[in-house]
């Protein structure tokens, strides 16, 4: 029976990955792949481009990257947290329980300038309730420096 769920558990993940990389344009527009995924975390990355600049001098990547980049991490593991409630459910019901997923919240504290070639961004739960979820995340260049942290409140039910 494990095995049966460990399976299951991985085809929720992979519509995740697909959704958020896939389906959702503007995590397109960004460049955004979704590097895992489980029950309490996600993590994405995407490559620096001359599109995303927002400091044309520093050529640093623009505030309001990093701010859609942290805020969907946090929505991937939002929506991540719903694994236990999908158990026996339609993938029709399944697909409504992500359309629900929405932002209520979002707090960005940028640390440093977005400087590097690639950028990681990962969100762990800090609560999943019926109804909401709390997330923490946080954005790294490919030299492990951090750039900026957030927390995020969705809407989770």
């Amino acid at each position: 029976m494990m095995g049966i769920e460990k399976e299951a558990d991985r085809g929720f993940y992979d519509r995740l990955r697909r959704l958020y990389e896939e389906r959702l344009p503007f995590n397109r527009v960004l460049g955004i792949t979704v590097t895992s995924v489980t029950s309490d975390g996600g993590s994405m990355a995407f490559p620096m481009r001359e599109d995303l600049i927002g400091n044309v001098f520093h050529r640093t990547l623009h505030g309001g990257v990093i701010s859609s980049v942290l805020d969907a991490v946090g929505g991937l593991t939002a929506s991540a947290s719903l694994l236990p409630r999908v158990a026996g459910l339609s993938e029709e019901e399944v697909k409504g329980m992500f359309a629900q997923v929405g932002t209520i919240d979002l707090r960005v504290d940028y640390l440093r300038p977005g400087r590097g070639n690639r950028f990681s961004a990962t969100g762990r739960i800090m609560r999943s309730g019926r109804k909401v979820a709390v997330v923490r995340m946080e954005m790294h260049n490919e030299e492990k420096l951090l750039v900026a942290v957030g927390t995020g409140t969705y809407m989770v039910g």
